[in-house]
């Protein structure tokens, strides 16, 4: 009923193996509420925590503990009462600060408080010393003056003193007791979890092998998966296909029906063709008369150019004749005039 908390945090609580010395053993499946706790009656401070209805935790802090942090948020520290040592792994750094601490703090107040409980206990062994000695001088001093009755009633309350120190080794055996009990439940308790260490291992194993065999299953549905994500893929691509498909022969079926609406025009095609055919053949045959009548004319052209060409030559010959009888007639006329003027 003395007990006080004085500072609480959580933390996942660890003891070393007891067998190796070396490796660290889980004493809680989850981060746990860690707390110091003050004793006001007999003046004494102890870390203590609880997992469930189990006592993982309950170290004695005394002046010779030494709180060592091993990383950036594990700390450890020995107790030589419970024989372990206690390892706590906290989720940040400024909370294993903290608690180291909130460690040194506490420690440095268990040491005057013991400095103080060795000199109460000094005090009472001198003054039982001299209780003892002036007892023997008392009916020797019965009538001596103010100064011995001064010294009796110190004599008496060192007396006093010395019953209260008897009182306080009792007190003190009894917390012996009790830490002696605590230290059994405490073996208890480090062989149950031991033994729930193991079922744990056992436990992880069968876990691990389940683990296993989870992940070659989730590997095998990935792998399914992946098929089935190709096949859709596969099927898409088949789908557009057959889409298109479906366009084409839209569009074939559109020609055809246009084909045979064409179709459907041919007699009357067929018969304007042979009625061009004929046209054309008429034509062809009036063009062969024309293309006849041209090659006759073209003839009648070469004959009337060379006519042309005789009778240019001729008149050509002819003028000639004209150019030299004209001439002849003018020699003629100038000899007629010639003979008239000489007549």
């Amino acid at each position: 009923m003395g007990e006080q908390p004085i500072f609480t945090t959580r933390a996942h609580v660890f003891q070393i193996d007891p067998s190796t010395k070396k490796n660290w053993v889980p004493a809680s499946k989850q981060a746990v509420t860690v707390s110091y706790f003050y004793d006001v009656t007999r003046n004494s401070y102890r870390i203590i925590s609880v997992d469930g209805a189990k006592v993982i935790i309950n170290s004695t802090i005394t002046p010779n503990m030494t709180f060592t942090k091993t990383s950036q948020k594990f700390g450890q520290w020995a107790d030589s009462r419970a024989n372990t040592v206690f390892g706590l792994g906290f989720s940040s750094e400024q909370q294993l600060t903290k608690f180291a601490e909130k460690f040194q703090e506490v420690k440095e107040a268990a040491r005057l408080a013991r400095d103080k409980s060795q000199e109460k206990i000094e005090t009472s062994s001198n003054h039982s010393q001299v209780s003892s000695v002036n007892g023997t001088d008392d009916e020797k001093a019965s009538h001596v003056g103010p100064a011995d009755a001064q010294l009796k009633s110190e004599n008496d309350k060192l007396k006093i003193a010395l019953t209260q120190s008897a009182a306080n080794v009792k007190k003190w055996e009894m917390e012996l007791q009790t830490l002696r009990e605590s230290n059994a439940r405490l073996t208890t308790a480090l062989q149950e979890s031991a033994a729930s260490l193991e079922q744990w291992k056992r436990q992880f194993s069968v876990c691990r092998d389940e683990n296993d065999r989870l992940r070659n299953k989730i590997d095998e549905l990935e792998e399914q998966c992946s098929e089935i994500n190709r096949e859709k893929e596969r099927n898409t691509q088949l789908k557009r296909r057959i889409e298109e498909l479906e366009s084409e022969l839209q569009e074939k079926e559109t020609e055809l029906k246009d084909l045979r609406k064409q179709s459907e025009i041919i007699p009357q095609l067929m018969s304007e063709c042979e009625y061009v055919s004929e046209k054309l053949e008429a034509a062809e045959r009036d063009n062969q008369n024309l293309e006849d009548k041209v090659r006759s004319l073209k003839t009648d052209i070469e004959e009337s150019k060379y006519r042309q060409r005789h009778l240019k030559v001729e008149l050509k010959s002819f003028l000639e004749v004209l150019d030299s009888k004209i001439d002849d007639l003018h020699d003629f006329r100038r000899g007629l005039s010639k003979l008239g003027s000489d007549n």
